[in-house]
């Protein structure tokens, strides 16, 4: 609960704020504080051409707006500073306003001290955004009530008036949003950790803050790591209350979820009974089984029980923009993977089928090996398509690698190109499949964006190949 002091603390009324970023955690933080009787000031280095839609969301609010540059006299003189987790942390204006005592906020770190009910934190290099919206699922299945938000795109402080003290919270939370937070969610989960992001952070600094999310938990609190990843089992030291491993194997001891003979099974408190058998799992590629089992370990740690984590087990989908069917075209079908912004993911992808691939890669390079994706493309497609920034980085990595296939890498420029060009490649039986391994900042907004303008091409390419069709 929040005592007195905190709520004093986080008393805005009245007091200058400035926003620095203007995405969706942006956004957020103007429409939660303005009604709170602060004096907002919004800061994006972006002009007034590149943030409409944004301002769009805060129209009608009184704030000041400060565009183009990130005004430095703004933040190192205001009462309390927002920051949205794109924004560095090491910009000059930041480190003035910590030189000068300003306090700096986050919106998953004010939401962790604000939530009225239990939090659960889901995090992870991969697999996170299934396992956050499958856990959601075995909430809602075993008649909790339930909100979802944080890195999927929803922001949290809006929301907040909704919540009750009954109310679960599953959250989706980047390493981004664990920079300046100083809670714990009470269930906190570490899928793994793998090298992302390194185009921003060294390996040890991103390590270091997935660790943050159960770095400030206490002793009835429960932390959910995965026993197959390296770093996440590793984490199992700094672990201060109930600890529940989550594997895909069956050596692991104490309590868990864990596989035998192709059935989830649960030990809790020395027990063990079946949950659902992998076959139940409805998503593609074993990485999803693995998310399955992540989930069924989390949603136990919040006491839903056996019988609703299967039902949700049976009957869900997957989310948008992940291995996402979309149409079939001429026997083809094309698939969304949008949010596999890794080389990793990528490979996660390309092992769900059985079919010819034809994949479609690029955007923004994080820095990361390509090599052994390189050498998954080139062993399992019928062709590769390149596209955006990160083009010929990609084609260097696919040059190294032996081609005895031949397979045909073809460069375009953009993702409009890159998908005409994939649907001359495929042929009947194929599989079409954006997993760019890369962000999507070369072009857009965000991978969601990307995701929705590969539909809209797809569905542009189907109208066309109608009449072929009838």
């Amino acid at each position: 609960m929040i005592d007195i002091r905190q709520l004093e603390r986080l008393d805005f009324a009245g007091k200058d704020v400035t926003v620095i970023g203007l995405g969706i955690e942006g956004v957020d933080f103007v429409r939660y504080i303005t009604r709170r009787g602060a004096n907002v000031t919004i800061s994006d280095s972006k002009p007034r051409s590149k943030l409409a839609g944004r301002l769009h969301d805060v129209e009608g609010l009184e704030v000041n707006l400060s565009l183009g540059k990130n005004d430095g006299r703004a933040v190192t003189r205001a009462d309390a500073v927002f920051i949205s987790q794109s924004v560095p942390l090491d910009l000059p204006a930041i480190n003035g306003a910590r030189e000068n005592g300003v306090p700096l906020y986050s919106m998953v770190g004010l939401f962790l001290e604000l939530a009225p009910g239990p939090v659960i934190g889901i995090t992870g290099s991969s697999g996170k955004t299934t396992t956050t919206a499958l856990v959601a699922e075995m909430l809602r299945d075993d008649q909790r009530d339930v909100f979802v938000g944080g890195n999927i795109g929803v922001g949290l402080l809006e929301h907040l008036a909704d919540l009750r003290p009954y109310s679960w919270s599953v959250l989706e939370v980047s390493h981004t949003q664990l920079q300046l937070t100083e809670r714990s969610p009470h269930i906190a989960a570490v899928l793994n950790i793998t090298p992302n992001h390194l185009d921003r952070f060294s390996w040890e600094e991103y390590k270091r803050l997935k660790g943050n999310l159960i770095r400030y938990q206490e002793a009835d609190d429960i932390a959910i790591l995965g026993y197959d990843d390296v770093e996440s089992r590793k984490l199992s030291r700094n672990v201060r209350g109930k600890l529940i491993w989550f594997t895909m194997g069956s050596g692991v001891s104490g309590d868990a979820v864990f596989v035998r003979n192709g059935i989830a099974m649960a030990r809790w408190n020395g027990v063990e009974e079946p949950l659902f058998s992998l076959s139940s799992v409805q998503l593609r590629g074993r990485h999803n089984q693995e998310n399955a089992v992540a989930a069924a370990a989390i949603a136990l740690a919040g006491g839903v029980s056996p019988d609703a984590i299967a039902c949700a087990i049976g009957s869900f989908r997957g989310v948008p923009h992940r291995i996402e069917l979309v149409a079939d075209v001429n026997g083809a079908r094309y698939y969304n993977d949008s949010i596999a912004t890794t080389p990793e993911r990528t490979v996660a992808g390309l092992r769900s089928f059985e079919q010819p691939v034809v994949l479609l890669l690029g955007g923004r390079d994080k820095n990361l090996p390509l090599d052994e994706m390189a050498r998954e493309a080139l062993g399992r497609c019928r062709g590769i398509v390149l596209f955006g920034e990160s083009a010929g980085l990609l084609e260097e990595a696919l040059r190294r690698e032996q081609n005895p296939r031949n397979v045909p890498v073809i460069r375009d420029s953009d993702l409009e190109q890159a998908v005409s060009t994939a649907s001359e490649l495929a042929q009947p039986g194929d599989i079409v499949l954006l997993s760019p391994a890369c962000t999507s900042y070369d072009a857009y907004d965000n991978f969601e964006r990307r995701g929705e303008h590969f539909r809209a091409l797809v569905r542009q390419i189907t109208e066309e190949a109608q009449p072929s069709q009838r």
